[in-house]
């Protein structure tokens, strides 16, 4: 019998979501992977007894932008320094009505509008591992976790959608109304610009991956209603960020006592499975 590694958090903070300071007895370690250095150093804590890692996807500084996160880096950073689950905090434009700027929407499914970036760990190079890899993406999330930050969410009285669609665009642009209008149509109910490709890569790299997205605007699409501008988003994220780092710090404690034993199985199958090696 092999025996299940212990729980390790990690944490990907979005823009104004990534503050250091849910974790105590904070240590830094600049790290280097295959792909090239990650987004800034891994931050190294507990929550409430638990091991964390925190890293700003944007960088601490928010210097870099979408197009130019370093997916592969941060996902092969986290695995490598022993994490099992990854709980991701997004902002996002809402495509619906019902979703209101400062709700909290537990997303279960994407859609992707990115062009220009590394959707794979096997992308070929010598440094990276062997093979193509076609991983599977019905349930690109990981529900059990996603039920845990549901229930946390409720617990806490936060408005919280248990479900939603998010499409990813490329950025740094936000939308045309056009774009905007037809995305609703499509069936996506919020939009940001970076959960793709993290969760695919998390898949790949057998982590348990939820994403806590905070809408901070109605887009464009909303008639008589301001089109998102930074300014807005970034006061409703002020004036919300609380409402994720809450979560967050209840939600991890029930995490590391639930035996994810079977679910890692699943998911590490799942990934090895999905590599075509090369023929010998």
């Amino acid at each position: 019998m092999s025996s299940t590694p212990p729980i390790k958090i990690g944490i990907i903070g979005g823009s104004g979501l990534d503050d250091p300071d849910i974790l105590e007895g904070r240590t830094e370690r600049y790290v280097d992977t295959p792909y090239g250095k990650p987004s800034d150093a891994l931050i190294l804590g507990k929550i409430k007894n638990v091991e964390c890692v925190l890293l700003a996807r944007h960088g601490r500084q928010h210097t870099i932008m979408p197009s130019e996160v370093n997916f592969q880096a941060n996902i092969w950073a986290l695995r490598e320094e022993g994490c099992t689950h990854l709980l991701v905090t997004t902002a996002c434009g809402s495509l619906r009505e019902e979703i209101q700027p400062g709700d909290i929407v537990i997303i279960d499914q994407f859609i992707d509008r990115t062009t220009k970036r590394a959707q794979t760990l096997y992308d070929g190079q010598p440094t990276s591992p062997a093979g193509v890899c076609h991983i599977p993406m019905a349930e690109p999330f990981c529900n059990r976790t996603r039920e845990v930050l549901i229930e946390v969410a409720r617990s806490l009285g936060i408005k919280c959608h248990v479900r939603g669609t998010m499409l990813t665009i490329e950025g740094p642009r936000f939308s045309s109304r056009a774009e905007s209008l037809m995305f609703r149509q499509w069936g996506a109910d919020v939009i940001n610009m970076t959960t793709v490709p993290e969760v695919v890569l998390a898949k790949e790299a057998g982590l348990c991956y939820a994403s806590i997205a905070m809408a901070t605007d109605y887009d464009c699409w909303k008639e008589h209603e301001e089109a998102v501008c930074v300014d807005n988003v970034l006061k409703t994220m002020k004036e919300n960020a609380n409402k994720a780092s809450s979560i967050l710090l209840t939600a991890i404690p029930q995490i590391s006592q639930m035996d994810w034993a079977q679910t890692m199985k699943t998911l590490k199958t799942m990934a090895q499975c999905s590599v075509m090696l090369p023929k010998q």
